[in-house]
């Protein structure tokens, strides 16, 4: 990197020359003298940060290793050499680990954007310290790529200047206005709903304007199709800025945790994303939804030692990133990416927190999903820290985190740590046990009723209510499909992935799906049985979904058939594989009533979703007045109770067996109850909003099916039933 000059400060209030001629007392005139932070710019806030009252920059990095750092600034004119190269001194501009400076903007002139150039030695396998790469920093708030951006010589030796993300000044920009924001509050009515910003408008059958498809302004048109369907969250996706050329079209790879994703602004004007996402926001609170977003914090784009030199490698890799014993493999590597951030190092942690308040503070999203979280759990050395990570600790003590809606993937590639093993004690999960035991249920395995049960009833096993534990019930995220593995379709219609265009000789993705294809492989060549069998078993799936105790989530799209053709791994399908197919929507739109109608009932009967667990609340049952736990069983019934919720009382009856089975009701009369929910009906009989008086009191479920009755809610109806239940039913659970 060529310098065109080191800016020099020096101090204006000189002090006066003792052998200058005259009166000192009247020739001296008072001045004003620069602060230490005017003259050598201040260590924190990190980042750029733009002071008004000064009309100067304040930049600071941190770089505990670093040799020497270099601020550069470049014009929009020239993205190669920079119109000012500020040369730290530690003797003036370095505090602790963090080099700073401050520049006014007169000195600034035409500069629009900066970067960093960094030197220090560092063991050649770390493929880290490079003062010829051009280092965006990790505090930059808006990215910019040049026209020229080119990944490849960010990998290799040599200089990269003009081909290198930069960071934007754009801290003296107006502020948005959030005037009449109101963050919504859910509860028992919570239904989480996992959206890809691009994914989800982008195919031209979405009916969003081509100009705002696959963008934030897009997804706000679709407000009206989320509030129909009854949306209270969406669960963004990743929105962090990535590496535009690295094929990553999940976002599972942030180059930055600060800056919007650009590409998906429908304006690429430069800091248009951050307009145009707090606009989505503000949207979406108007309408009732939150917004959580998908972060990704345990891992860089930057790779191992074969990875680019973007940012928190060139800057200082030891000090960032976990590193191994293994020479060959330096970065250790527990988010299967190629490196993983160090939360032992107190930096590490400070930007996330920074990241997480950013992200709060000003873009007033409601909750973070935290992948890989476990992660957060490993010291320095790679362990697990079970029970006193100091992030969870710090999250938990800040007022305006500590609030928010925090969710955890409680796994990573080497721990799982779901429910209780899992440090962080409020944060609510995503229980992959909910996942598989309902998958493995409704497909037919054998021995599962055991574990159905304990899914229903809020996993209990993995969130105990103990006097020493005492988790809630809403802390387990139910899910049958996510954005990792088969949509709701393809799990019913493949045994076996099909990711031969990602480029992995089909070896990427999970080979243990617990699907079943209901017959047939595939679509092509089904045949009309097939088809409505597919259409029961996802009823089957959404039904146990909203019936269950805890927070429920669905993928975008499993709504109304949407497919990824056996990919069950598609993070680089950046096309129709990747993007939902609207088409889908008038072709199933009786799956869709019946998923609004399941949404819509949920909302309706708050005993279904509480804070604690069913206890006494709920009775057992099978075909007859007890449950078959035996392996080969394949039916359950229960009733829950609703008087304590001041709520009505919901008997089902689940069927996963091939042949019809009679249930025998357990509880009050034929005339009391009246069937809701019936999957092996055609619509609009398979839920009726009504209701329909039963005539009998045994009910033929048919095969693969589900049945949910409901009765008015009597104000007798739970001491009756606490008389009727038997101990070992409750102890059951």
């Amino acid at each position: 990197m060529v310098s065109r000059g080191t800016v020099n400060r020096s101090t204006r209030g000189a002090l006066p020359n003792a052998d200058a001629p005259g009166d000192a007392a009247q020739s001296i005139a008072p001045t004003k003298r620069a602060t230490w932070e005017q003259a050598e710019g201040s260590p924190l806030p990190l980042g750029v940060t733009w002071i008004e009252r000064e009309q100067s920059f304040n930049f600071a990095v941190h770089a505990e290793h670093a040799d020497s750092v270099a601020l550069l600034l470049f014009s929009a004119a020239n993205l190669v050499d920079p119109v000012l190269t500020f040369r730290f001194d530690f003797l003036r501009n370095k505090s602790g680990r963090i080099w700073h400076c401050r520049i006014p903007i007169t000195d600034i002139g035409e500069a629009r954007y900066y970067a960093y150039s960094v030197s220090g030695e560092t063991a050649p396998q770390l493929h880290s310290f490079d003062p010829q790469k051009v280092l965006v920093d990790p505090y930059a708030q808006c990215i910019f790529f040049p026209p020229g951006f080119d990944r490849e010589l960010a990998m290799r030796e040599g200089p990269n200047a003009g081909r290198a993300p930069l960071g934007v000044l754009t801290g003296h920009r107006p502020t948005f206005d959030w005037g009449g924001d109101r963050p919504p509050h859910h509860e028992s009515d919570a239904i989480i709903y996992e959206v890809h910003v691009k994914g989800f408008t982008k195919n031209p059958n979405s009916s969003v304007d081509a100009s705002r498809a696959g963008t934030y302004a897009g997804l706000v048109e679709k407000i009206p199709y989320l509030q129909a369907l009854g949306i209270t969250a969406v669960e963004l996706m990743p929105v962090f800025q990535r590496d535009p050329q690295q094929g990553d079209y999940w976002g599972y790879m942030p180059l930055n945790f600060f800056a919007p994703h650009a590409q998906y602004a429908s304006t690429r004007d430069d800091d248009e994303q951050h307009l145009e996402f707090r606009n989505m926001v503000k949207a979406l609170h108007r309408a009732g939804i939150g917004v959580v977003l998908d972060v990704v914090y345990n891992h860089t784009c930057e790779g191992d030692h074969r990875g680019p030199i973007y940012s928190f490698k060139g800057l200082d890799a030891p000090g960032y990133y976990m590193l191994s014993s293994d020479p060959a493999n330096p970065y250790a590597n527990y988010s299967g990416t190629g490196n993983t951030l160090n939360f032992g190092e107190g930096h590490v942690r400070k930007i996330v927190m920074d990241s997480l308040r950013y992200w709060k503070r000003e873009m007033h999203v409601d909750g973070f999903r935290f992948d890989l979280a476990s992660v957060f759990s490993r010291n320095a050395d790679g362990s697990l820290n079970w029970r006193d990570a100091p992030i969870f600790s710090e999250i938990a003590a800040d007022p305006e985190l500590g609030q928010l809606r925090l969710i955890a993937e409680p796994w990573d590639t080497g721990a799982y740590q779901l429910g209780r093993g899992f440090p962080g004690l409020t944060w609510l999960q995503w229980n992959g046990r909910f996942r598989d035991d309902v998958r493995r249920f409704v497909k037919g395995d054998p021995g599962m009723v055991p574990d159905l049960m304990r899914r229903i009833y809020g996993s209990d096993d993995f969130f105990p209510d103990t006097r020493a534990d005492a988790y809630h019930a809403y802390q387990s995220v139910n899910f049958v499909t996510s954005h990792d593995g088969f949509t709701l379709y393809d799990l019913v219609s493949y045994d076996r992935k099909r990711n031969w265009t990602n480029g992995h000789n089909n070896q990427d993705g999970a080979d243990e799906n617990y699907s079943w294809n209901c017959g047939y492989e595939g679509d092509e060549g089904t045949t009309a049985a097939v088809m409505e069998l597919r259409r029961k078993q996802i009823k089957n799936f959404c039904c146990l979904l909203f019936l269950s105790n805890g927070t429920p989530m669905f993928r975008a799209g499993d709504e109304f058939l949407n497919t990824q053709f056996g990919n069950n791994n598609p993070y680089n399908q950046d096309n129709e594989t990747g993007w939902l197919d609207w088409s889908q929507l008038p072709a199933n739109k009786e799956v869709f009533r019946f998923f609004k109608s399941m949404i819509a009932f949920r909302k309706t009967h708050p005993a279904l979703s509480r804070s604690r667990f069913w206890r006494e609340d709920v009775a057992w049952y099978g075909v007859g007045p007890t449950v078959d736990l035996s392996y080969d069983s394949r039916s359950l019934a229960f009733c829950l109770h609703g008087a304590s919720q001041g709520d009505d009382d919901i008997y089902a009856m689940i069927n996963a067996y091939w042949e019809d089975l009679e249930f025998h009701i357990q509880e009050g009369t034929a005339q009391e109850w009246k069937r809701v929910v019936d999957t092996a009906l055609p619509s609009p009989n398979d839920f009726l909003e009504s209701g329909l008086p039963l005539e009998r009191t045994p009910y033929l479920v048919a095969p693969r099916s589900i049945v949910v009755l409901l009765r008015e809610r009597k104000s007798d109806t739970r001491t009756i039933v606490r008389k009727q239940e038997k101990p070992s039913q409750r102890e059951s659970i």
